[in-house]
């Protein structure tokens, strides 16, 4: 491969934290080489690495002055997104995980929809799980729920159920990114962190139809290994932005379910010290009890009387349902209630 030169001014920033990626480095590598779109840097965040990857790296950077590599000694995926953002050049920031692949039009597709749309702050692609051998029905759920939020008001309406972007097939602007003071460590995602945050400064999301993104499933991957991106940690992530927006100077709420979910919710809530006064179900055997002091009932027995309402329903398909009931009964969501699972 030709060495390829820099651009003085680069229009996109590939911004991929790396640690311990040898299997799979060279194939995200290629993937980047054969983009149709070539006016981009990648600033690889080597977060010290133990195998190959180093060596990798540096042998891409003298092959192609594209690429630029920074070395850090293990301080974690947030310290290492947000050096790598404090060397980014771009108006254009994407970002990339070490063992993922680009379709060849990626870059091309989502800077010519940001240079065409100024009022959108991050675009996504559509994505695709591999390899699919041995793939469990929760992740294509999760591919087929994500993939269909192609619309901004679709992605904020369920916002709070799960995160609607995966991480490395975005693109956005760095002033917003900027902005928005970079990644924090709180100790949940990171990425999901960043787009409530967005949302809450009324940034505009879209996604592109193609399949631009193919994130490579494998046992060591940091959603499966990180404590950051457990269960625990995603309610965590939620509650916090819902007690700043949605539940602001809440101190009851309805819950909208009563089993495990819904308990878990309760806790949290309870800790945070919101009151879960009522809870709402349809499963007769429950009705009439007492849940933490609150009456469980039926939906149509509920008067909100000005309370929010958490919607912590977690049976495949119940949340549609629970969508028609709503209408049914006059309340809005996202004014009256906030869907969590």
């Amino acid at each position: 491969m030709p060495k390829q030169l820099l651009p003085a001014t680069p229009q996109v920033s590939i911004l991929m934290p790396i640690r311990n990626e040898e299997r799979y480095l060279q194939a995200t590598l290629d993937s980047l080489y054969r983009q149709t779109f070539a006016n981009w840097e990648l600033i690889a965040v080597d977060d010290g690495s133990n195998d190959q990857t180093a060596t990798i790296l540096v042998e891409a950077a003298r092959k192609d002055s594209r690429v630029q590599v920074i070395s850090l000694k293990g301080g974690g995926l947030v310290a290492a997104l947000n050096a790598g953002l404090e060397t980014c050049q771009a108006p254009l920031l994407a970002r990339l995980d070490g063992d993922d692949i680009c379709h060849p039009k990626r870059l091309e597709l989502q800077v010519n929809y940001l240079d065409a749309h100024p009022d959108i702050g991050l675009v996504a692609c559509n994505f695709r799980h591999f390899p699919r051998t041995g793939l469990k029905q929760g992740m294509i759920d999760y591919e087929m729920w994500q993939n269909g939020l192609t619309e901004h008001s679709q992605v904020i309406r369920d916002l709070f159920v799960e995160s609607p972007f995966v991480h490395p097939s975005i693109m956005t602007r760095r002033t917003i990114m900027r902005g928005l003071m970079g990644y924090q460590d709180n100790r949940w995602p990171e990425d999901y962190d960043l787009w409530l945050r967005m949302a809450a400064a009324d940034i505009q999301f879209a996604r592109l139809p193609q399949t631009l993104l193919f994130w490579r499933d494998h046992p060591e991957r940091a959603t499966r290994t990180m404590d950051e991106y457990a269960l625990n940690a995603f309610r965590a992530c939620k509650c916090h932005h819902l007690l700043h927006s949605f539940l602001k100077n809440n101190s009851d709420v309805v819950i909208a379910g009563a089993g495990l979910e819904a308990r878990a919710w309760q806790r949290l809530l309870t800790a945070a010290g919101v009151t879960v006064s009522t809870w709402l179900d349809v499963d007769p055997k429950k009705i009439g009890q007492i849940l933490h002091n609150a009456p469980v009932i039926f939906p149509k027995e509920l008067h909100l009387n000005g309370r929010k309402m958490i919607v912590a329903i977690g049976v495949r398909g119940a949340r549609e349902q629970f969508r028609g009931v709503a209408e049914g009964r006059g309340w809005h969501e996202g004014i009256d209630f906030v869907c969590v699972a």
